[in-house]
């Protein structure tokens, strides 16, 4: 099967399986059957075996999956035996929290610069690293050649400063802007993170349940 024909959901499952798998083989798992994890993930065993089918046969008949060698694959499906260098863009709070608690090592990624404009932030450390003006990015792009960006900033600067981006040959965003952004440029990936629409649906979630009590 072709990468362009697998759907969105199934790579964001992905993660999941994962997660999932270094927990069992943390507990001493050695191998597990697709109705084991479907029972512990609240999937389908159908489900989970066409998912690992999109990429390849992974498990033996009568056997099951070897936890280990499985949970190695979809790390490499993921780009996670890979250390892909990157860079991030606005270090207040958000910026400042996710740069200290995010183990980007083990995500697949190399947290290798951070910028902001504000001169009260700017040469102070977060993490390791010391936070440099945004002058300073297309120098710096130029010499670290860094691929993937998270932004940090705010919403009407987001656009601007992503196409300033790319110029410098970033490939792929994180985005917590309230931005939808929407680059044109072709080989370009964006993951959005909107942290207020998780609440928010945590809160139907709540109401529903409450609805379901009083039936």
């Amino acid at each position: 099967m072709s990468k362009d024909s697998i759907s969105n959901s199934v790579i964001r499952r992905l993660p999941r399986y994962y997660r999932f798998l270094g927990e069992l083989e943390h507990n001493g798992y050695v191998r597990i059957s697709s109705r084991e994890l479907s029972e512990k993930m609240g999937l389908t065993a159908s489900q989970i075996r066409q998912d690992f089918n999109c990429f390849g046969e992974f498990g033996q008949q009568g056997y099951g999956y070897n936890v280990s060698d499985l949970r190695l694959e979809i790390g490499k499906i993921l780009g996670l035996d890979k250390q892909t260098p990157m860079i991030l863009l606005g270090a207040g709070n958000l910026g400042k929290a996710i740069a200290s608690h995010i183990d980007f090592h083990n995500k697949g990624f190399d947290l290798i610069g951070a910028f902001d404009v504000n001169p009260d932030i700017i040469g102070k450390e977060i993490g390791e690293l010391k936070v440099r003006s945004t002058d300073e990015l297309s120098t710096f792009c130029t010499e670290n050649k860094p691929i993937a960006a998270i932004l940090c900033v705010p919403m009407n600067a987001a656009e601007k400063l992503a196409n300033t981006l790319i110029e410098c040959g970033i490939k792929a965003f994180w985005n917590f802007t309230h931005y939808d952004l929407k680059v044109t440029h072709k080989g370009i990936a964006v993951e959005n993170v909107h942290l207020g629409d998780s609440l928010t649906t945590l809160s139907y979630g709540l109401n529903n349940l409450e609805s379901s009590e009083s039936k």
